[in-house]
């Protein structure tokens, strides 16, 4: 029995030796080392700490002090991040060629300079705090929206995401943002750029397009689409403007669509739920969809049961 069972595991392996050999890309054996996705995480959930030094500390130390909780995180940070951007600058075309030496420096020199940006992504995070606590009601206070809301954790990766792609790191500001997409059910590209003051409530199902342009007090709720109005050209709109711009103060309301890189949502606009946009809308203007009618059908004993209800029909609404 067991003779029986090693030959099968052996045909399946010469099966599959043989499947390998087909050219494909899924069979490249590719030589270069691959960023390691734990550690990108890893290196995520450390920045939040940098970022919020009093909220997602360490609890192993007894002894916590804030210079000694931020020294020993960015030592941590900066040598791990140095390695992951050494290795996936050889993604880019610009150092496929370029030594081992180039490539380590300029990986330094990149993460040095992302490390400088963590004060300007403190002061926008701050601001999407107060965004957050302020137009949500249910929102007890500001302790709540940092530990438990995901609009917050998906807007603070993406700011983080967003200065590594402006200093063109490949592949590691994506493995940022899936995380949180997977985290969350937000969908942020990391070259979407997002304004001050900005608020996600609930967010399940948000997608925002690469090249989204997102002013200052901006609220956006769940499913929500700020994208392309065709991707059928594939590569060849690479690097083009795809998906909206959205200007300040302006609501985007559950369940939008709003489609097209020359579609620009003016000033203060207002965008109801479930509409679907693929044109520019004016400064201040109000869209909505038309009420839909409801039709009830009822048998005779449902409308004695109705009968004897309280005339005010507001149980049908949900709250």
């Amino acid at each position: 029995m067991a003779h029986k069972f090693e030959e099968r595991i052996h045909g399946l392996v010469d099966t599959l030796l043989e499947d390998y050999g087909g050219g494909r890309t899924i069979d490249a054996e590719v030589t270069l080392d691959h960023p390691n996705k734990e550690i990108v995480i890893d290196l995520l959930l450390k920045l939040r700490r940098i970022i919020f030094p009093g909220y997602f500390r360490n609890q192993a130390y007894r002894v916590y002090t804030v210079r000694n909780h931020v020294s020993m995180l960015l030592e941590d940070v900066i040598y791990n991040l140095i390695r992951q951007i050494a290795i996936v600058l050889h993604y880019s075309p610009d150092y496929q060629e370029a030594s081992e030496e180039t490539i380590h420096a300029r990986a330094e020199e990149i993460t040095f300079a992302f490390i400088g940006k963590i004060p300007e992504i403190r002061s926008y995070i701050e601001m999407d705090v107060d965004a957050a606590f302020d137009g949500d009601p249910a929102a007890y206070n500001k302790d709540e929206i940092i530990y438990s809301y995901p609009g917050l954790f998906a807007i603070l990766v993406s700011r983080i995401a967003h200065q590594l792609h402006l200093l063109g790191v490949p592949l590691i500001p994506r493995i940022m943002t899936e995380y949180a997409h997977s985290q969350t059910g937000i969908d942020i590209h990391p070259g979407a750029s997002l304004g001050r003051y900005f608020f996600i409530d609930h967010g399940t199902g948000i997608v925002i397009g690469e090249t989204t342009e997102i002013g200052d007090n901006v609220k956006v709720y769940q499913g929500v689409t700020l994208g392309a109005l065709s991707t059928r050209g594939g590569q060849s709109l690479k690097s083009k403007k795809r998906h909206p711009t959205i200007c300040d103060n302006v609501t985007i309301y559950s369940g939008a669509s709003i489609l097209g890189g020359d579609t620009v949502i003016g000033k203060g606009a207002v965008i109801g739920a479930n509409a679907f946009i693929t044109r520019s809308i004016p400064e201040g203007a109000k869209v909505s969809i038309k009420n839909q009618e409801l039709h009830y059908r009822y048998d005779a004993k449902q409308q004695q049961e109705l009968a004897s209800l309280d005339t005010d029909d507001s149980w049908f609404y949900i709250i």
